[in-house]
């Protein structure tokens, strides 16, 4: 398999918020928001492997500032680190004011995705390599994000196991 540039997976969405998506306040639902990113995610996963992902872990969602309605907002998504069938996906939101062409950097992400075949097994994924100073930035701590997010895992399912045995069997 060929290797390819963080910047193939590059995937930029465009919206502006309206008052259906958004709380009492008049900002955006993060739940609203949190659905972009995994679209965007998705999409970037996708067009690295020419196949299917599939959401492994979100690892964190931070919403930095609000997004209000009448905000547009591009949600922006690259592959920044493979291994043999998962790939790691940064996602940062921009707000933008268009009359003013004010942006800032208002959510960040880091998903991981597995891609998967035909019988939705794992597969093999293509190299990622880094070639701005941003992608070398992202790529180089891309495995110290997988060792925390391998220890999260193994907690989680812990705790799982644990839920299982008690609280779920109570009703809790």
């Amino acid at each position: 398999m060929e290797k390819k540039p963080s910047s193939h997976s590059f995937t930029v969405q465009t919206a502006q918020i309206f008052p259906p998506e958004a709380n009492a306040y008049g900002t955006l639902f993060g739940g609203n928001l949190m659905s972009n990113i995994d679209e965007v995610a998705s999409i970037a996963a996708v067009r690295h492997a020419k196949k299917m992902a599939i959401t492994a872990s979100t690892d964190s969602v931070d919403f930095l500032t609000p997004i209000k309605v009448g905000d547009f907002i591009g949600v922006e998504g690259i592959v920044t680190y493979t291994h043999h069938t998962s790939m790691e996906v940064f996602v940062k939101v921009v707000r933008e004011d268009l009359k003013t062409d004010h942006k800032e950097v208002c959510a960040t992400a880091f998903l991981t995705f597995v891609a998967i075949d035909e019988d939705g097994s794992p597969t093999p994924v293509p190299k990622v390599y880094p070639q701005t100073e941003d992608e070398k930035l992202l790529y180089e701590g891309a495995k110290r994000r997988k060792e925390l997010r391998e220890k999260r895992r193994l907690e989680a399912r812990k705790m799982a196991e644990m839920f299982n045995q008690s609280f779920l069997s109570k009703g809790i």
